[in-house]
């Protein structure tokens, strides 16, 4: 790699598949130049994605959150790809639901001969629809008392081997096969793949390199107990030619690339690259051979057949045998003439079922045919609708569209069919593919595509009522909805809290609506009011072993002070006097984060503790004191606000008759062995706990603007750590 002259930067680019050794130095020796154009190919659908769907997602949020409080999802949202993914499975739901049975009837025919098994026939006209005619085929059959053999045909036919694996046949198989959703699938086939047992499992290619080692990949398994013996015997024997599949121009398809044990990898790992594994033997395993046999009957003037397989020779179902042959019974042997006993014959009512609901494995089918994401995004969509609310995961991983998810789809129909058709995106794709071959202009592409867009955008917002007609019937107003809480501090009446998904405040009165903190409970705060406002505060808890903290309904949405933001409750105000305030509750900087500060939980007692502002440290300490208050002094060592504790006289740790005492929680030795860090457990990882710049414990009452850590702090914490 030679420095290019001029002070331009020369980059290189390798290309691997595997983590191995050889791989790596492989594609080190073959270092290429990065290709432009498929960079400029996923620039162009990024910002696509991004622009189209926060303009849809944050209009269509605001309009309808704003208008209904039983809609149960935090964020409605569209995306070009994630929308037609919804729309499929809205579209088997309206299949189902317009689907009217209709009953149908079949002839079924039981025949024998000696001692032999009965065989039971099926009826070349396979069902009629009309009983009268059905009833006249029955009359006229009943008559014949024996089955006359036409003919007997043998065939020998082969089950084929399996092409080899990419992404979207092993997210199909996990799902259909192993219960295991797309992107759980995808994460753990990321873990293998990184930790060097499997190849990378992101492609579309389904043919082997001419180059790929294909015996030197399988002779690494022939210690493995699973499939050993299957293993030693194909390579005495000689594998087999791979089947020709496709070539996507990515990664090879996706290989196990050294052995492991279900005891090493564990759980849902071991699952995935057991499946992995037997794959790759199947594609180069013989194929399924049987033996099919049809006898032709007639009864009457009505012609019947049966029809039996016989294994010859299992190949590749004997590594994987969900996919063998069932075992029948074999016909005794009968030759054209024969004739068999009509042991029974009747008239069979039946009626026709509606589709079920999709599952995964079909969902991932459509995509892949409509060409709606790529082998990498498919799990993402996927799994899009179902945290937004869309659809519901059901027994045999089948997608149940909810209310939501329908109404957003039924509008879209209403107001323009191709945001929620597969055929636009589609088009979009094939744009985006000339790009990475060069044949088509990126900027030309994105202009025309932002174009059109734009414009079913302001055709949407001008249409937003033919959708909203839809939400009238399935979802109730704000105002009809949620429970009393808190007050106003505007109108002092109450307003109602709204637990569906964005939990938030609505005062109707006011037709104001307050967002509030997710992911905990809420409940009203002793009927204090903010000093600022007048607004009743309330008190927001993760649990009895999470943080907890009050805050007020405006306050939190409306921040008061230029060195506050939105989304920030009491224990991150700077308010200098009121009593629920970083200012007076506020304690040290945080023993683990930079910019957070421990504060006093005032509700938490008798456990008391304390927890940062900003991440999820909790310090317990004082268990059973009376009463905690955090003076203006601070510690002449650390910095750290000085703590006043009135301790219960049973349970005091103080000599003699004493039950209060001040001092640092991290200096005083008193106090150190009373103090415990914990982490709090949160109901969800990414609770919103406030990205301010860094704040000290308060302003005023003598208090420094940043504390320093106490230099023994982490030493004092450190036996507790848990």
């Amino acid at each position: 790699m030679n420095r290019a002259h001029g002070g331009e930067r020369t980059v290189y680019r390798a290309k691997f598949s595997s983590i191995t050794d050889t791989d790596i130095l492989n594609a080190m020796n073959r270092l290429g130049e990065p290709n432009k154009n498929e960079a400029l190919s996923v620039d162009a659908r990024q910002e696509l994605d991004l622009r189209i769907g926060c303009a849809f997602t944050r209009f269509q949020t605001k309009y309808f959150q704003g208008k209904y409080g039983n809609l149960d999802s935090s964020l409605i949202s569209f995306g070009p790809c994630q929308t037609p993914t919804l729309g499929f499975c809205v579209e088997r739901h309206d299949k189902i639901q317009s689907f009217k049975p209709e009953t149908y009837w079949v002839l079924q025919v039981k025949v024998s001969r000696g001692q032999e098994n009965p065989l039971i026939l099926d009826w070349d006209r396979v069902r009629v629809f009309d009983r009268e005619i059905a009833q006249m085929f029955i009359n006229i059959t009943k008559t014949a008392k024996e089955a006359q053999v036409e003919s007997v045909s043998k065939k020998e036919k082969a089950k084929q081997r399996p092409q080899a694996l990419n992404t979207v046949e092993m997210l199909r198989v996990a799902s259909s096969a192993l219960g295991m959703g797309p992107q759980h699938t995808m994460q753990i086939a990321e873990r293998l793949y990184t930790q060097g047992y499997i190849s990378y499992p992101r492609t579309e290619t389904t043919h082997y390199p001419e180059n790929f080692d294909l015996k030197g990949t399988l002779r690494q398994q022939a210690n493995n107990p699973f499939w050993a013996d299957m293993v030693k015997t194909l390579l005495a024997e000689g594998i087999n030619r791979p089947r020709k599949g496709t070539d996507a121009g990515d990664h090879p398809p996706i290989t196990p690339m050294r052995s492991a044990t279900e005891a090493e990898l564990g759980g849902d790992a071991w699952r995935l690259y057991e499946y992995i594994t037997r794959h790759f033997i199947a594609t180069i395993s013989h194929d399924c051979k049987y033996l099919q046999t049809s006898i032709a009957f007639s009864v009457g003037p009505e012609k019947f057949t049966t029809t039996c397989k016989e294994v010859i020779s299992p190949g590749f179902t004997e590594i994987m045998p969900w996919q063998g042959i069932p075992k029948e019974e074999s016909f005794q042997p009968c030759e054209r003439g024969d004739k068999f006993s009509v042991d029974e014959m009747k008239l069979m009512e039946k009626q026709t079922c509606p589709p079920d609901y999709l599952t995964e494995a079909e969902l991932i089918s459509l995509m892949e045919r409509h060409g709606i994401g790529t082998d990498a995004s498919i799990p993402v969509h996927i799994n899009n609708i179902c945290q937004r609310n869309y659809v519901t995961v059901e027994s045999g991983r089948r997608l149940k569209p909810t209310s939501l998810g329908i109404v957003l789809v039924h509008g879209y129909y209403k107001i323009d069919p191709e945001l929620v058709l597969p055929t636009i995106r589609s088009a979009v794709e094939k744009q985006l593919n000339l790009i990475a071959q060069g044949k088509a202009n990126f900027q030309q592409v994105l202009d025309h595509t932002l174009d059109i867009f734009k414009r079913k955008f302001h055709y949407f917002v001008d249409s937003i009522a033919g959708m909203d007609e839809l939400m009238e019937v399935s979802f109730s107003p704000l105002a009809a909805t949620g429970k009393p809480l808190s007050r106003c501090g505007k109108c002092h009446r109450f307003m109602k809290y709204i637990q569906a998904k964005p939990s938030r405040l609505h005062c109707s009165h006011c037709d104001e609506t307050y967002s509030l903190p997710q992911n905990g409970t809420i409940k009203l705060y002793k009927e204090l009011r903010c000093p600022l406002d007048d607004f009743e505060l309330v008190l927001w808890s993760s649990g009895s072993r999470g943080k907890s903290y009050p805050l007020c309904p405006y306050c939190y949405n409306h921040a008061p002070f230029r060195d506050m933001k939105k989304g920030m409750g009491c224990n991150e105000c700077t308010h200098p006097t009121c009593q629920h305030s970083l200012s007076m509750l506020g304690i040290a900087q945080c023993v683990e984060c930079e910019s957070g500060v421990m504060v006093l939980d005032s509700t938490s007692g008798p456990k008391w503790k304390m927890s940062c502002n900003k991440c999820n440290v909790i310090v317990h300490f004082f268990e059973n004191a009376h009463r905690v208050r955090v003076s203006a002094e601070t510690c002449d060592a650390c910095d750290a606000a000085v703590v006043h504790v009135d301790f219960n006289k049973a349970k005091c740790p103080l000599p003699a008759d004493q039950t209060q005492h001040a001092g640092c929680v991290f200096c005083d030795p008193v106090f150190q062995d009373l103090v415990e860090l914990k982490h709090a457990t949160m109901k969800h990882p990414m609770h919103k706990g406030g990205q301010g710049r860094r704040q000290g414990r308060g302003r005023g009452r003598g208090r420094r603007a940043n504390p320093k850590k106490p230099k023994d702090k982490m030493a004092a914490l450190a036996a507790y750590f848990v």
